[in-house]
């Protein structure tokens, strides 16, 4: 079976578009699911952006849609890779090259248990890193696809309420 991006991305379109709900509703779960779908916590997505959401009363559903645009294993390794680049400019030094280079040259040439406490260390530099560079992209994504969905939304309202005029004269 083929993958077709134009299909997959007009079903996800069709799907954002039958949503019902107001713009601010729809747009700020929208930008919820983008802020969090382009954050390094892969695993934890779901629980975050349904407790987001219902903390926020909005649209939970537009969240996850936006979100699962967003994150897709088309777009994870530039999404970390931004990340890691973006938190590395905070807190330099912590997760370069240079550094991964020798922790792998370490974990070869140890013994099981100083790998481990080595992939432990670099565990909290790279979460530290990873997650201050997707928290500072996480902004602006939000933003940006707030103001982008929420006049994709009002117009689809309106669209929807002349169409109802029409229909019930």
């Amino acid at each position: 079976m083929k993958w077709d991006l134009r299909r997959t991305a007009k079903y996800y379109f069709v799907r954002l578009k039958r949503l019902q709900g107001s713009p601010y509703s729809l747009a700020m779960g929208s930008a919820v699911g983008a802020a969090v779908g382009i954050t390094p916590t892969l695993p934890l997505h779901t629980i975050i952006i349904v407790s987001i959401t219902l903390a926020l009363r909005v649209n939970t559903i537009a969240a996850i849609i936006v979100a699962t645009i967003i994150s897709n294993p088309m777009t994870f390794i530039p999404q970390y890779w931004l990340a890691w680049r973006i938190g590395n400019c905070f807190f330099p030094g912590r997760l370069g090259w240079q550094r991964l280079q020798s922790i792998l040259d370490m974990i070869l040439h140890q013994g099981l248990l100083d790998s481990l406490h080595t992939i432990s260390k670099l565990s909290l530099d790279a979460a530290l890193v990873l997650l201050t560079g997707g928290l500072i992209l996480a902004v602006p994504v939000g933003i940006i696809t707030y103001v982008i969905t929420y006049r994709f939304f009002d117009k689809l309202q309106q669209k929807r309420r002349e169409k109802h005029l029409l229909n019930s004269r």
